[in-house]
């Protein structure tokens, strides 16, 4: 999952060169998932998944409980933080969170659906890295 998240991020990061972007977008991905989660569990559903990927997460990188879930399930306080944290603990509490909200999507709604979501989001990124617990076998076997 974890590699998963990575890539994830720096793809929206490749894709969001100019500095307007980036200050448009505090974390990108969960920005773009969010209007598609909430197709399919309504606002307060993903206010509580998001939510709860971020308590879990939060044990593991003490300074996420900075962060908060707004209303209509942005995150928030990441601006504040980032002039007090280096650069790449930021990224890193970001893939610790990320890791954690496509855990709990792939245990809600299961790893087909929580891959076909991810591929249609974003389909440059290789099947074989949207897998959601699932093995791709390879049309040959080697």
């Amino acid at each position: 999952m974890r590699s998963f998240a990575r890539r994830l991020i720096d793809s929206e990061a490749l894709s969001n060169t100019s500095s307007a972007a980036q200050a448009a977008a505090v974390f990108p991905v969960t920005d773009k998932l969010r209007p598609h989660l909430a197709t399919l569990m309504g606002d307060g559903g993903v206010r509580a998944l998001l939510s709860r990927a971020l308590v879990l997460a939060t044990k593991e990188v003490s300074w996420l409980d900075a962060i908060q879930v707004n209303a209509d399930g942005g995150l928030e306080g990441f601006e504040a933080l980032g002039s007090q944290l280096d650069p790449s603990e930021v990224v890193e509490g970001k893939v610790v969170l990320l890791a954690q909200l496509f855990g709990l999507l792939e245990a809600f709604i299961g790893p087909s659906l929580t891959s076909r979501l991810t591929g249609e989001l974003w389909p440059q990124i290789p099947l074989i890295e949207q897998d959601f617990g699932r093995k791709v076998k390879s049309e040959k076997a080697n």
